[in-house]
């Protein structure tokens, strides 16, 4: 298994810039396709970026795509979702999931581990 930890999320303005952290611990790193996931107020969750265990192979959902970057550093047992040009439409809560099958999928229920979430709120 693998506890997930998200940080760094918080209120800017449209057209700012955020990094997400997700910090793990537990079973190796390296083991895990991590992705990124948002809910919004009311709508449901939904896939926002993910990578596969290897660091190489990466997958950004349309209404994200060229603006947000998604990495991992598995020296330090962290991934990341860095943000950029961010709109009001991107708020939500913002939540890191992990998954021991090899490949990144856009389905929430296929990811076997959550963290608790981290709030961002752009406002215009």
């Amino acid at each position: 298994q693998v506890q997930l930890v998200e940080s760094g999320g918080e209120a800017v303005e449209a057209g700012g810039s955020l990094r997400l952290s997700c910090s793990a611990s537990g079973r190796p790193f390296n083991m895990y396709v991590l992705a990124w996931f948002r809910q919004a107020l009311g709508k449901e969750r939904e896939f926002v970026a993910g990578v596969d265990k290897s660091g190489v192979r990466k997958n950004y959902a349309d209404s994200v795509q060229g603006r947000v970057t998604i990495s991992r550093d598995d020296t330090k047992n962290t991934a990341y979702l860095q943000m950029k040009a961010l709109e009001p439409e991107d708020t939500a809560i913002y939540y890191c999931a992990a998954r021991y099958q090899p490949y990144i999928t856009t389905d929430a229920t296929t990811y076997d581990y959550w963290g608790q979430g981290t709030q961002v709120a752009v406002s215009s």
